[in-house]
Order: C-alpha cells, then sequence, then structure tokens
C-alpha cells in the first residue's frame, strides 16, 4: 500500500474510504483494493477509465447517493490500490477485482456504471456473475483498436512511446502536468470539465513507485479489452450503452456492440467526448435515478 505520508488530496462529501484485502491461501498476484463508499440503498458499483481511479467520479456519486449505496473501486494497481510486483493488468485480472469487491462484500442485486475500461469489466463481470448483477450501464466501452490513441497527436506519440520496449517504462514515470492534462482534454468535448485539483490527484497516483510499470500494463492490455467483447452476448442482465458524441469510439464500433447485444438500450450524449463523468454526470444520473 501506500506510504503513511501519501494521501488522496480530494474528498468526496458522503464518502468513506474502505479496503478489501487479498484472499489468503492463494498463489495469485492480489493486493489489496481500495474502494470509496457512499449513500443507501441498494448496491451500485462505479468503474473507472484507464489511467484514472475513484474520485474520477466525484461529480456522479453526490447525484445518485439518495437512491443507491455506492462503491466506486480503485481498479488492481490503480488509484490508491496496492501495486503488486510482477501482476497483470489485462482484462481477465482486472475483472477479477471487480468481481472480488463483488464476493468480499457479499453483493447482490447489483447495477454496475462502468465508463470506458470499467465498462468493459461491467459487462464482463455480469456474464460471470449473472446472480449478483441487477444491470449494466456501460459508458464508452474501451474495446476498439486504437483505443486512447484516438484522442489526437500528442496521445499517440504518448502512448506509442510507453509501449515501446525497453524504454516505454521510463517513458510511463515523465507525466509533465501541460502534456498529461492535454492528453486527458482530448477526452473531453468540454474540456473545462477537467479540473485541475483532478490532474493534480492522478500526477500524485503516477508518483507512486511501480505505478509506471501499472501504467503501462493498463495501456497494453487494449487487446484483452477487444477480446473481452466476446463475452458481451452472455450477459443476461438488462444493458444500457452510453456514448459521447465525441467519444472516440467510431460509429461502426458502437453499432457492432448494439449488434452483440440487442435488446440493449442506447443513449449519446450530445457534444460529450470520452470522459461522461466529468463532463455530464447528470446524464447517468438521471438514467439510474429513474430505474432505482
Amino acid at each position: 500500500m501506500p506510504s503513511p505520508d501519501a494521501r488522496p488530496t480530494i474528498h468526496i462529501p458522503g464518502t468513506t474510504s474502505h479496503t478489501i484485502a487479498p484472499r489468503t491461501g492463494r498463489q495469485s498476484r492480489e493486493g489489496t483494493l481500495r474502494y470509496l463508499r457512499a449513500g443507501t440503498g441498494a448496491p451500485l458499483v462505479l468503474l473507472h477509465t484507464v489511467r484514472t481511479q475513484a474520485e474520477h467520479f466525484r461529480s456522479l456519486i453526490p447525484l445518485i447517493a439518495d437512491h443507491y449505496t455506492v462503491y466506486a473501486l480503485d481498479l488492481p494497481g490503480m488509484g490508491w490500490s496496492e501495486i503488486v510486483p510482477g501482476a497483470s493488468y489485462d482484462e481477465p485480472a482486472m475483472r477479477a477485482g471487480v468481481e472480488r469487491l463483488l464476493t468480499e462484500l457479499d453483493l447482490d442485486d447489483v447495477t454496475l456504471v462502468g465508463e470506458s475500461m470499467g465498462a468493459v469489466l461491467a459487462l464482463t463481470t455480469a456474464a460471470d456473475l449473472p446472480e449478483r448483477v441487477r444491470r449494466v450501464v456501460a459508458v464508452n466501452t474501451y474495446d476498439f483498436r486504437g483505443g486512447i490513441a484516438r484522442s489526437g497527436l500528442l496521445a499517440r506519440v504518448l502512448v506509442g512511446g510507453i509501449l515501446v520496449p525497453g524504454v516505454g517504462p521510463v517513458i510511463a514515470g515523465v507525466e509533465p502536468k501541460a502534456v498529461f492534462q492535454k492528453v486527458l482534454q482530448g477526452g473531453l468535448g468540454d474540456k473545462s470539465a477537467l479540473r485541475e485539483d483532478y490532474v493534480d490527484e492522478l500526477l500524485q497516483v503516477g508518483r507512486r513507485p511501480g505505478y509506471p510499470t501499472v501504467a503501462r500494463g493498463v495501456y497494453q492490455a487494449l487487446p484483452s479489452l477487444i477480446a473481452a467483447r466476446s463475452r458481451y452476448p452472455e450477459v443476461k442482465a438488462p444493458v444500457h450503452f452510453v456514448y459521447g458524441e465525441k467519444d472516440w469510439s467510431r460509429p461502426s464500433d458502437r453499432l457492432a456492440n448494439k449488434e452483440l447485444l440487442p435488446a440493449a438500450d442506447f443513449t449519446q450524449v450530445p457534444g460529450a467526448g470520452h470522459f461522461i463523468a466529468l463532463e455530464r454526470p447528470d446524464v447517468p444520473a438521471d438514467l439510474l435515478n429513474a430505474v432505482a
């Protein structure tokens, strides 16, 4: 876990921070998971995007906490969850972390809400644990070729460098604030939705020992997230796809997912980009509160 002097810098009113210890007697490379909890009602689990953390939902949580008990997870190795040397960050390993949350806390009748990478994990977790999942809201699923590299030239250069053997980990450990901020803004229709204190929080997390390896592993995991699309037809719970009009996915990517789950509801958010939780938290909040 992080050293005692390393702490989250953002507090979301009404939330408390908790951890889940690794399961005993297992040979897998599990670490302690951190999550935020808020609200009352049926359980709802929030799963964040590539290179972010639970605080990604700082604006959404207060909008839904009157209707749900909200659990916002830091995915394995990310945010303030433990970094385990040699751990995998491909889709099955990250999904295992989500399933630990549901099973260790014995959550049933769960609404899974994921954005980007988290949307893929919400769908595959629902496929694995149909008896626990009530519904899925999948926001801007991150399951297409190129991924964040579609954000723009700067993102293509940066992520391409991180993936290069040898020097990749070094590049992953160097995140100039101006560059990092510009890459994240490439996922927004409204650039002002990226608050500076959130950028500072993400950069602080990025300075944790071992985090460059985590970041590189997450970027390398894109093929496993694309492959996970084959699991979507197994989902038995109702699904609602939400896409920003300016998301990195193409209309053909969105249509392909709709064809895999033809009964799913579909919402497109005008003017919004990849990080809807940052710029339009009212959209998922309204969808969720309407069916609470």
